[in-house]
């Protein structure tokens, strides 16, 4: 499942109610009743539940709620229309759950950031404008930036190794220099774009942010509260692994977690995470912030949604 099938999808398409209640094994955990709120912020997406919930979105973050989540996570919610939007907001608010990321602006192909031209510019700026009205309706604080591909030159039979066709350094000055200006635009309103460093080897080969690193020099530079990153768990077990210390290392830049087991990224208990500790590490940590549980489901229908629910409680369970 990528990005893409995410945004696409996400449109196509958490306040337990019972506080005092124990918190339920994840063998034993039900999908029909409410259980104790979890201990992190995981948050599933539209489409997760649809089986045990209905098609309606908003039936959907009911269903999260009452299983003990506390948010939600909509990637294409800029393409909903407006009533939805704030009727998703209104329903967060109401089940005291966290709203987190959506996706301002996604290119995976073209270079709109290492190596701009005025058009993208302006298409750039404009959907970071276009993104503070979509998160004041729906109560979102961070949105996705993924700033494109790197100035690759194709391999082909006279050229064998490629190649930038812009040196690295001024890319990355120019990546800089935009996010500058998206975050100007962005500071008033105390909102931020997230950063996602993207594996190279299974899903975005070919997009300019791909390290943990590579992301914290990059925010630094920036210098702004409204410029972080997004370090999602499964795309860094791709391409760096070394996942608690590299969060440590990053962890003054970091505003958002994602998560999804490596290889398949499906739920926790799927792959090769040790889930249960990272998620321990994020605890003791103090975040407080959202887990956009960015992942497919293992299994089919309403038993696909169970062992989904159930995998968290057991991640969830340090």
């Amino acid at each position: 499942m990528n990005r893409r099938t995410f945004v696409s999808s996400s449109v196509a398409a958490g306040a337990a109610l019972l506080g005092g209640l124990t918190r339920l094994s994840a063998q034993t955990a039900p999908t029909s009743v409410a259980n104790a709120r979890f201990k992190l912020g995981y948050g599933p997406h539209p489409g997760m539940f649809k089986e045990s919930a209905g098609a309606d979105v908003l039936d959907q973050i009911r269903f999260a709620a009452d299983q003990g989540f506390t948010a939600w996570e909509d990637n294409g919610i800029m393409g909903r229309p407006v009533a939805e939007q704030e009727a998703i907001g209104r329903l967060l608010a109401e089940k005291k759950m966290q709203m987190g990321v959506f996706v301002a602006y996604a290119n995976f192909d073209e270079p709109t950031f290492a190596k701009p031209d005025e058009a993208t510019t302006r298409e750039i700026l404009q959907r970071i404008q276009d993104s503070v009205a979509v998160a004041q309706r729906c109560g979102a604080k961070w949105f996705t930036v993924v700033p494109g591909s790197v100035d690759q030159q194709a391999r082909n039979s006279t050229n064998k190794y490629g190649g930038p066709r812009l040196a690295p350094g001024y890319q990355e000055a120019n990546v800089i220099e935009l996010l500058r200006r998206c975050a100007a635009v962005l500071e008033p309103h105390q909102l931020v774009m997230v950063l996602e460093p993207l594996n190279w080897y299974r899903d975005h080969g070919g997009t300019w942010l791909q390290h943990p690193d590579q992301a914290y020099a990059v925010c630094k530079a920036v210098k702004s509260p409204s410029c972080k990153i997004l370090f999602d768990i499964y795309h860094q077990q791709i391409s760096d692994g070394n996942l608690i210390p590299n969060i440590d290392r990053c962890w003054d830049e970091i505003a958002y977690f994602q998560a999804g087991d490596n290889p398949g990224r499906k739920e926790p208990g799927t792959g090769e995470i040790n889930y249960r500790n990272v998620f321990r590490h994020l605890h003791a940590k103090g975040f407080t912030g959202v887990v956009g549980m960015e992942h497919g489901n293992s299994l089919p229908g309403k038993d696909g949604e169970a062992a989904v629910i159930r995998a968290y409680r057991d991640a969830d369970s340090f």
